[in-house]
C-alpha cells in the first residue's frame, strides 16, 4: 500500500463510490444491468404514463438520434453502458422494483458494512457519489446483504453534479457539503476519477481489490479493502467479524 497522507488535516468525509468500490464490479455488469434490460418493456409498458417516467422518455427523445425511438435509444445506450441521465433515473426506478421484491439484494464486499458502521459511529460524515443515480445508490445500500445502510449516509450525489472524471464535480460536492476538499476523502478503483478529485484538492485512496482484477495506477495511496483504508488515513479499524 502506498502511505496516506500522514500529517495533513484531519478528515471529516468518506466520499465513496460503489462499483469497484463498495461492491463488485460483476454485481452492477452482471446483475443490475441485464436485470434493468430484461424489464425494459414491461416497465415501459405499466409505467410510461407516470410523471417521473414521462419525464424521462422525453428527454430521451431529445436526446435519441433521429429516427431512433425511445426504447432503441435506451438499449444503445445500456449496450454502450453510457452516463445518461434518463436511462440512470429509468434504470433506478427498473432496480427499485427488483429491490422492493427481493429479486435483487445489494452487494457489499464484507469489509464494507463494518468500516462504515465505525466510521460513522466516529463522527465521519459519510456520502456517496456514484454514477448510478441517487434513487439507485439508496436502494443497494438499503437493500443491501448486510441490511439498510442508508442511515449511515448524510449524502447522496450522482452525475447530476457533474462528470466522475471532472473535477469541477467534487469542488461542487465539498460546497454542497460545506466542508474544506482536504478533510473530504474520497474512495474509487478508477484512476481517473480520483485525478479529478485530488485536482479539486480532495484527498483520494484507490481500491484495488483482487476480485475486480483492479490495477494500482501508482498516482494515488491505495488500498486492498476498506480496513486498508483506514489503517491507511487513520480512521477506525473494526473487527470484521463484529458486523
Amino acid at each position: 500500500m502506498a502511505p496516506g497522507g500522514a500529517g495533513a488535516a484531519p478528515l471529516s468525509v468518506v466520499l465513496t463510490d460503489i462499483e469497484g468500490t463498495t461492491s463488485a464490479i460483476a454485481f452492477v455488469k452482471e446483475t443490475l444491468f441485464p436485470f434493468a434490460e430484461r424489464a425494459l418493456d414491461a416497465f415501459l409498458d405499466a409505467h410510461a404514463e407516470e410523471a417521473a417516467v414521462a419525464a424521462c422518455l422525453r428527454e430521451v427523445r431529445l436526446m435519441a438520434k433521429p429516427g431512433e425511438d425511445e426504447r432503441a435509444a435506451l438499449r444503445r445506450w445500456m449496450a454502450e453502458d453510457a452516463k445518461i441521465g434518463p436511462l440512470k433515473t429509468l434504470q433506478g426506478l427498473i432496480w427499485r422494483q427488483g429491490f422492493v421484491s427481493g429479486e435483487i439484494e445489494g452487494h457489499l464486499w464484507p469489509d464494507v458494512a463494518p468500516c462504515l458502521r465505525a466510521w460513522a459511529r466516529s463522527g465521519l460524515f459519510l456520502a456517496v457519489y456514484s454514477s448510478g443515480s441517487v434513487a439507485a445508490q439508496k436502494l443497494l445500500f438499503g437493500h443491501s446483504l448486510a441490511g439498510d445502510l442508508t442511515p449511515l449516509f448524510g449524502g447522496f450525489f450522482d452525475t447530476a453534479v457533474g462528470g466522475k472524471r471532472e473535477a469541477a464535480s467534487y469542488a461542487a460536492i465539498a460546497q454542497g457539503l460545506h466542508r474544506p476538499p482536504a478533510e473530504i476523502l474520497f474512495l474509487s478503483d478508477v484512476a481517473e476519477e480520483l485525478d479529478a478529485a485530488a485536482h479539486a484538492g480532495l484527498r483520494v485512496c484507490q481500491l484495488v481489490r483482487a476480485q475486480d482484477g483492479t490495477a494500482a495506477s501508482g498516482r494515488h495511496p491505495w488500498a486492498e479493502d476498506f480496513p486498508g483504508v483506514a489503517a491507511a488515513f487513520g480512521l477506525p479499524v473494526p473487527r470484521l467479524s463484529a458486523a
